[in-house]
């Protein structure tokens, strides 16, 4: 299973991330938890610059910008090949 998590105070964009990541996850038939992260130090410990950011396994994916669900595909499959 995986464990997805989406950084971010619970701006518009990081809702949009959140919804982008539970859609791929959902269409691609994946086991996975999807976490908000919304507390400022817990988000300052992956090391990114800009919200919003995405986190699968532990790894930050994206930062600052709003992945497209292609690029969202793209991490999950990388995540999956790697677990």
């Amino acid at each position: 299973m995986l464990t997805i998590k989406v950084l971010g105070s619970g701006c518009a964009n990081c809702k949009r991330v959140e919804q982008i990541a539970r859609k791929v996850i959902e269409e691609m038939s994946v086991e996975a938890e999807v976490v908000k992260v919304t507390d400022y130090n817990d988000i300052m410990a992956y090391n990114i610059l800009s919200t919003p950011g995405l986190v699968i396994n532990e790894k930050v994916v994206s930062a600052g910008r709003i992945p497209t669900p292609a690029e969202v595909t793209t991490f999950v499959v990388n995540a999956l090949e790697a677990a």
